[in-house]
């Protein structure tokens, strides 16, 4: 057992000793009496704080501070002389139907209260959409939900519930209109992840092709996705993006030289990639000179250039590196 876990048993059985103590010399009501008049006096100081920020901000809400803080203060006040022992029961039996409409209410913030006494079905008849959807929802129907949400024009919602009812193609078709509809890219991206899980790699890839025009990175995920989908025309012309990209990467930021010479092989032209691997074995030897570690890499672009000279140079330098290292 650790110490906080002792501590709070402690506590605990201190309380319960305490209580047991009052009990038994003062009585069981007088037990009550104390418990419910501090709960009640420490709400009425809480509830009196509340309304007094409330009304400090000129807020509408301090009414309902105001009401908790009456019924509370008084509460508090007829435990302490227990002339009217029902009306804290009373006041007591408010609270609980208070907090279990306040739960009610919560469950479905938007709605009517003759809505929420509705069916879903009676909802939709009436056109109440959203309602109906949100009712749906609750039950766990979530294509009939979305459904609705189409029809009350809350797409984003719909998509949602089709993913919960793992309908993954209509959540992908969704997500597709909202990126036309709103010209954003996370939904393109949305859309993609669906296609993929729905097992339609083609439309996956048109959905992240339109994604990557923003997000350029994303290019070289796209021709694998089309290389999978068995388009190798549109494949070659992803690569040829991921190209275009990770060259203009390489020119500020020289490891990208490795990704562009494996694009170039991958086109199959040998001589250009030749000549990426040779900047990037350069750019790796600038960065030996300052990290050791970074002679392995050294050895790897030399090694595709088949110059085993530098290649055995280089693993001797980070032979000696490892070996220092301990």
């Amino acid at each position: 057992m650790d110490r906080f876990t002792a501590m709070a048993i402690a506590f605990i059985a201190a309380i319960v000793a305490v209580a047991g103590v009052i009990a038994y010399y003062l009585g069981v009501v007088f037990l009550v009496r104390l418990v419910l008049g501090l709960g009640y006096a420490a709400f009425a100081v809480l509830l009196a704080i509340v309304f007094g920020i409330l009304v400090y901000a000129r807020s509408k809400y301090a009414i309902l501070a105001l009401i908790g803080l009456i019924p509370a203060a008084y509460a508090a006040y007829q435990c302490y002389v227990w002339s009217q022992p029902l009306h804290v029961g009373y006041v007591t039996a408010g609270y609980i139907l208070a907090a279990i409409f306040s739960i009610w209410w919560l469950a479905e913030p938007d709605m009517s209260i003759t809505e929420r006494l509705r069916s879903a079905q009676s909802l939709e008849k009436a056109g109440k959409f959203r309602s109906a959807a949100r009712k749906y929802e609750k039950k766990n129907n979530y294509e009939k939900a979305a459904e609705c949400y189409i029809k009350a024009g809350m797409l984003e919602s719909a998509a949602w519930c089709y993913e919960k009812a793992e309908r993954y193609e209509k959540a992908a078709e969704l997500y597709e209109k909202l990126a036309r509809q709103k010209d954003e890219g996370y939904y393109w991206k949305e859309a993609y992840e669906f296609w993929k899980k729905a097992g339609k790699k083609d439309r996956a890839a048109e959905c992240l092709e339109m994604y990557a025009k923003d997000e350029p990175w994303y290019w070289e995920d796209v021709a694998k996705l089309w290389e999978e989908a068995g388009d190798a025309q549109k494949a070659k012309a992803a690569w040829q993006k991921a190209l275009e990209y990770y060259i203009k990467e390489a020119e500020e930021e020289g490891v990208f030289w490795e990704d562009v010479a494996k694009i170039y092989e991958k086109l199959g032209e040998e001589e250009k990639a030749k000549a990426a691997w040779q900047k990037y074995a350069e750019y790796c030897e600038r960065e030996a000179e300052k990290d050791a570690a970074w002679w392995k890499h050294v050895a790897e672009a030399y090694e595709k250039l088949g110059d085993e000279e530098k290649v055995k140079e280089a693993r001797k330098k980070y032979e000696e590196y490892r070996s220092k290292r301990g």
